[in-house]
């Protein structure tokens, strides 16, 4: 094999860390930025909030009177007070420079505070107090059962076998292994005398007495039994229901009314009966005190009409509004190339892009928000089934964006409307055809869809055919399995599924 030397040439995009940290701050969500804010306020000293600097405000201006300061409202930047101090906000729509600069050699000697400021400002009230949300007491599902085990007299061996299947339980309630397997730890400890499945069995009847009715059992049909079970001998129709429970548990949902009379040999009335006692039962038992870890959406924009025109406005109530520290600022010198300046001086371009980054977070946001809004104006005014069929590239080309970007700042992050609290990009979707050779949005294909099964006759519900045949009288052509395809994506049941027999007396 023959060496030799050849010369290549190739382009290759290389990211800076100040690209690196704006794509960052675009995709994150509110909350998750708000983290972001809070985490760079502790890591860098040169970046600080609106309160620690009204603090330090109010000492320069009890030394010096004379200084004038600019404040805007951020709620409407053209709206300014101005007052006697020495420092400057400007808010995140202010004209700003974007250009690019050699870190190395900053003006150190401007005052970086002006024109950097992020347009976040939170607009909180103290007579905003939530109460339950102070006091809320939180208790998992394992804490009740542990705490009721305590109030209960077993002996060492059954109290280790009863922590075992607590600890083996999941969110609703149910032991979905085999008692053995749950216990198979508990081996070792008890080998002279291993457990015995009547002593599981034994300590199992034992917990499924415990509250919330219904827990520890082992399938639905167990499940329900330990709540009938748990009810006063006279309550009415109980033996029907436990006649249902235990052997047409599977026929209640899909068999018709006067064939499981005929299998049940029960009378029309007391099926019917029994049928709504079983109804009142909880399945889920365990969902009651189940681990809350709901996340709350937190709108990023707000979409209002105001004198007939939509309006955007971006959401800054739970994020702080940050600045350049003006008292570390004052202290770096150009000429000084000590371990502290140069701190300094690093700290300072940092904050600076930090809060360039978020400037053009929100810009971008501002902007993708009002192209979405414009064109989903139906939307707005009539609900999902007004959706235009969009994608990312048109608003990408709008914006003379590209089209990562786009997607970059449309997730997890939602626009509260109107008609609800959305996720960016819900308003994309894709198209069917119609008749005159236009397009439909699938969102809206599926809007139509849930109306119409809405509307049916629970006797006769309709089927995938027939609701083809329906939306091709409205001028969408659509397939069969395409019905299909969206019913089940909206947890739709199939039209046997839904069918309910009315009883005619």
């Amino acid at each position: 094999m023959r060496q030799g030397l050849q010369l290549k040439f190739s382009q290759q995009l290389n990211m800076t860390p100040q690209l690196q940290q704006a794509i960052k701050l675009l995709q994150l969500s509110t909350l998750d930025l708000e983290q972001e804010i809070i985490e760079q306020l502790y890591n860098n000293p040169l970046l600080e909030t609106d309160e620690q600097a009204g603090a330090n405000d109010q000492i320069q201006q009890d030394n010096n009177s004379g200084a004038d300061d600019v404040s805007f409202d951020n709620d409407d930047p053209e709206n300014y007070t101005q007052s006697q101090d020495s420092t400057e906000h400007v808010s995140g729509t202010s004209e700003t420079t974007w250009e690019t600069d050699n870190s190395d050699n900053l003006p150190i000697d401007n005052n970086w505070s002006e024109g950097a400021s992020t347009a976040i400002k939170p607009l909180s009230n103290d007579n905003d107090f939530n109460l339950d949300t102070v006091y809320q007491v939180t208790e998992s599902l394992q804490d009740h059962l542990f705490w009721q085990l305590n109030l209960i007299t077993l002996s060492y061996r059954d109290k280790a076998v009863a922590e075992a299947f607590i600890d083996a339980i999941n969110d609703n309630g149910f032991l979905s292994n085999d008692l053995q397997e749950i216990t198979v730890h508990l081996k070792d400890q008890n080998a002279d005398d291993p457990l015995q499945d009547d002593e599981l069995v034994a300590v199992l009847k034992r917990l499924q007495q415990f509250d919330p009715p219904g827990i520890f059992a082992r399938d639905l049909k167990e499940c329900l039994s330990i709540q009938l079970n748990q009810l006063s001998d006279d309550t009415p129709y109980l033996q029907e229901a436990k006649v249902l429970v235990e052997n047409f548990l599977e026929e209640i949902a899909t068999t018709e009314l006067a064939k499981l009379v005929k299998k049940s040999k029960l009378d029309q009335d007391s099926l019917q009966q029994g049928l709504e006692l079983i109804r009142t039962l909880n399945p889920r038992p365990g969902e009651m005190l189940a681990a809350d870890d709901t996340e709350y959406i937190v709108p990023d924009v707000y979409i209002e009409k105001l004198s007939g025109r939509w309006q955007v406005r971006l959401n800054s109530t739970n994020i702080p509004r940050i600045r350049i520290n003006q008292t570390y600022s004052d202290l770096i010198k150009r000429a000084d190339d000590s371990d502290e300046n140069q701190f300094l001086k690093k700290n300072l371009n940092e904050a600076r892009w930090f809060i360039r980054s978020l400037e053009s977070r929100n810009d971008t946001l501002m902007q993708v928000t009002m192209a979405i809004v414009d064109f989903q104006q139906g939307f707005l005014e009539h609900g999902p089934v007004a959706m235009k069929p969009l994608v990312l590239s048109e608003i990408a080309e709008q914006l003379e964006l590209h089209e990562s970007t786009v997607s970059r700042v449309t997730t997890k992050k939602y626009m509260a409307t109107p008609q609800g609290i959305y996720e960016l990009k819900y308003f994309f979707s894709s198209h069917v055809g119609t008749s005159d050779g236009g397009e439909c949005s699938s969102t809206a294909v599926c809007a139509i869809l849930k109306m119409l099964i809405e509307a049916e006759r629970p006797c006769k519900p309709l089927s995938d055919n027939k609701l083809t045949t329906l939306l091709a009288d409205q001028g969408i052509q659509v397939a069969r399995r395409t019905v299909a395809k969206y019913r089940e994506s909206m947890n739709i049941p199939s039209s046997s599924q839904r069918k309910r027999f009315v009883n005619k007396m």
